[in-house]
């Protein structure tokens, strides 16, 4: 991320997050990824909707690559999807298949040079190369590719594992075992599109920390081949009319070709570490996880926060978008009738032109407006999905007030957040999570809130209906599932840091 006093440094879009009153105060996820191997069809504009679709991943940049045999089209810049493309743009795209990727930034700075997918020269031919994830043992990685005079032209950590198959390709590989051979230099959390002029790859990491998932196009005749779609979540395969097939499984290679799909084992599975926040909020709701919506997922952490944090008040809202679904079912188990008590306005937050210094003060109501009507004199309970800094909920909690409320409790269907994320997750350090300093009637005090609770570690997993060793939750335990090198650890850590002799 790119310190306050640096943002006059870059042009407005690629520091645009920042004016998001409520995002600022959210754990951001690092991209999504998207790959089309479809001869015959406009592979860029399936991609474009496909990142449309994914949008919510990552608002920083957007970039498309397409194949038409030995040669590479690519297009990408900072802004959203539809700022970034138009019909000629995609036009110009041609080929049979294409790569995506629409990124929030966590190695590399929030720069136009290292939007995505990264393209490398090999002895094969481009590459081609979209990741969602983070990986740890990045310097160490980088300073051996650099060591074998790499040209980077990024400081990303997606870049450095393009570069590590385009090595092995060099050294005489195939592609599927260039590719094979980079991943097991690779510690962390990556799930990867990639494009080469003979087919696609899509993998994950052995612990498949980050989601991947495999559709298939509609045949328009009996005996046609089957036209693969790779996309970070089944709300990118709704969009195109694709047909969800199955998840990448951890440590899996899919090599798409004109053959059809070849399975590679390139890494004995470790247990299985889902982000668990990929269920909780990154995710879209109507994205499909384990058979089912997340929307469903949602509604049952909801009731589960309801059963363990009953209050007396007169209705239940949320913080739109991402709490709705648990407020829903808070309401369902608690009896408390549901309202909607804020209206979120979807396009301020995206606004390059700075607010006046009233509407700065104004703060959260850029954002989300309080319905008076509804709120006034009324005992409220507000749902949110997470509290990170603070910083937003004590402003929400003011527009409440002053809109009327007479009572607001908080509830957060998660549990606090006491450990930063290294694997894609944008997290602040450790020192400036609310959470990992206070307690929970401390953070209450701080939001000024009537009363506060969050939802159980064990409510949470329960919850999935799922074997609860199979996500990753380190980010409430500190509990992390990879190894974590010290230098990077360390600056992450600090209160452990400080804590130790």
């Amino acid at each position: 991320m790119l310190p306050d006093d640096t943002l006059s440094d870059y042009p407005a879009s690629e520091s645009s997050k920042w004016a998001d009153p409520l995002t600022a105060d959210k754990p951001e996820e690092a991209c999504g990824v998207f790959g089309v191997y479809a001869p015959g069809e406009r592979v860029a504009n399936l991609t474009y909707f496909g990142l449309y679709a994914l949008q919510h991943r990552g608002q920083e940049s957007a970039g498309i690559a397409t194949f038409d045999g030995d040669v590479v089209h690519l297009h990408k810049e900072m802004g959203l999807v539809s700022q970034v493309f138009n019909e000629t743009i995609l036009s110009e795209l041609t080929g049979n298949l294409a790569i995506g990727h629409t990124r929030y930034s966590t190695t590399g700075s929030s720069r136009a040079v290292n939007a995505q997918p990264a393209v490398v020269q090999t002895r094969l031919g481009k590459l081609a190369l979209a990741h969602n994830g983070n990986l740890v043992n990045t310097q160490t990685l980088r300073e051996e590719l650099l060591e074998q005079n790499h040209d980077f032209l990024t400081t990303t950590d997606s870049e450095a594992i393009a570069w590590a198959i385009a090595e092995a390709v060099n050294a005489g590989n195939t592609w599927v075992d260039a590719a094979t051979h980079a991943f097991k230099r690779c510690q962390g959390a990556f799930s990867l599109a990639i494009g080469t002029p003979d087919g696609m790859i899509g993998t994950r990491d052995p612990n498949g920390i980050r989601p991947l998932v495999i559709g298939t196009l509609p045949q328009e005749s009996p005996g046609d081949p089957i036209r693969y779609v790779l996309a970070s979540e089944t709300c990118g395969l709704d969009i195109i009319g694709a047909d969800y097939l199955r998840d990448v499984a951890p440590g899996e290679l899919v090599w798409i070709t004109d053959a059809g799909l070849e399975s590679i084992r390139w890494a004995e599975q470790s247990q299985r570490k889902l982000c668990i926040f990929e269920m909780i909020y990154f995710a879209r709701p109507d994205s499909v996880m384990h058979e089912e919506s997340l929307y469903s997922y949602r509604l049952r952490i909801g009731r589960q926060l309801a059963a363990e944090s009953s209050v007396d008040a007169d209705i239940v809202i949320a913080v739109p978008d991402s709490g709705v679904p648990a407020a829903i079912g808070f309401s369902q188990a608690s009896g408390i009738p549901y309202a909607e008590g804020l209206i979120k306005n979807r396009y301020v937050g995206r606004t390059f032109i700075q607010p006046t210094q009233l509407m700065r003060e104004a703060g959260i109501k850029m954002k989300l407006n309080p319905l008076k009507d509804v709120l006034a004199g009324k005992r409220v309970v507000i749902v949110d999905d997470s509290i990170v800094r603070g910083t937003t909920s004590r402003k929400i909690v003011k527009a409440l007030r002053d809109a009327g409320a007479i009572e607001v409790h908080m509830r957060i269907s998660s549990p606090p957040v006491t450990h930063p994320c290294f694997y894609g997750i944008d997290t602040d350090s450790q020192d400036h999570l609310i959470a990992a300093t206070k307690s929970v009637d401390e953070i209450a005090k701080q939001i000024e809130v009537d009363s506060l609770q969050y939802l159980s570690w064990k409510g949470m997993l329960t919850a999935t209906r799922e074997d609860t060793n199979e996500f990753c939750s380190a980010c409430f335990t500190g509990d992390y599932p990879i190894g974590v090198p010290e230098p990077l650890k360390r600056s992450k850590l600090m209160l452990e840091k400080a804590a130790t002799p």
